[in-house]
């Protein structure tokens, strides 16, 4: 059988009892470490588990997955999985891949935490997000802004966006591999103060209001660990503030702001007098 095993967000000790107990007894111990990451190593990891566990990056995942589900269908495999397993689409490939082997491969899904339900902790409530959406870093050459358009539609019904930020591990040096070098570029990861200057970058493009310098947003960093940072304020003062070191992710708050959700993120307001005056002016009962 493949256990897909979400790990949670922080460290080695949120995996789940159960999880646990599959890794430790398991053929072979995979980790997904392109699509999120832990905020411990592989050896701490190994060191907790007791087992060996081997790095599945991008193009072991989406080319030889072969390798990985190999006597799957005779023999326990884990697949380790940052936050929760189905949060990226890339594991409900997987899924339907053990569906399609012959013989078929079963499988089972132990969930955790992810990002998607750990955004809670700044007082936003769930129950009015919309679409979660990627921001992906812009480079001279390419500025997509798809992701406008997404937080538009929410913002239309009054919902809060989740945005995604980018992270780069083990990605190929373009201009290596034109002199046929495979050489890799060392891993980044998007700011929350990054994402918040490209989104007023292409509110300068669209001139919607969608991402203007006062709309409040939240960013946070590190959800689940003892040194989490939540900083709320408008996307002009986010395009300036340090949340340390990764992983980012920003909410753009939206107009159905209820005052219960008010009071609990003003706490965390750079600027708590320009907090409240915008939420009075801008997003008091406009739900």
């Amino acid at each position: 059988m493949l256990y897909i095993i979400g790990l949670g967000l922080a460290d080695e000790l949120d995996v789940s009892v159960k999880g646990l107990e599959v890794i430790r007894r398991a053929e072979r111990v995979y980790l997904e470490a392109y699509t999120a990451v832990l905020l411990v190593d592989q050896q701490q990891l190994e060191r907790y588990y007791g087992r060996p566990v081997i790095i599945a990056d991008r193009e072991t995942v989406e080319s030889h997955s072969d390798d990985i589900l190999a006597d799957a269908h005779e023999k326990d495999v884990a697949f380790l999985v940052v936050g929760d397993p189905f949060s990226a689409t890339t594991h409900t490939d997987l899924a339907l891949r053990c569906r399609q082997h012959d013989p078929p491969i079963p499988t089972r899904t132990l969930p955790n935490a992810s990002i998607l339900t750990a955004v809670g902790a700044t007082g936003l409530s769930l129950y009015t997000f919309g679409q979660t959406v990627s921001m992906v870093f812009f480079t001279d050459n390419w500025r997509p802004s798809s992701f406008y358009d997404r937080v538009a539609e929410n913002a239309g019904l009054g919902l809060h966006t989740l945005v995604l930020l980018d992270i780069k591990v083990k990605e190929p040096d373009l201009k290596a591999m034109a002199r046929g070098k495979i050489v890799y570029e060392a891993p980044r990861f998007m700011t929350v103060a990054q994402c918040a200057s490209q989104m007023l970058d292409v509110e300068e493009e669209r001139k919607q209001g969608i991402c203007g310098q006062d709309r409040l947003a939240v960013g946070v960093a590190r959800l689940g660990s003892e040194n989490q940072a939540i900083v709320a304020g408008t996307l002009e003062e986010l395009a300036e503030a340090d949340l340390g070191k990764p992983l980012h992710s920003l909410v753009l708050c939206g107009r159905k702001m209820h005052e219960m959700e008010w009071e609990y993120v003003r706490e965390f307001a750079m600027d708590q007098d320009k907090f409240d005056r915008i939420w009075r002016a801008d997003y008091a009962g406009k739900g």
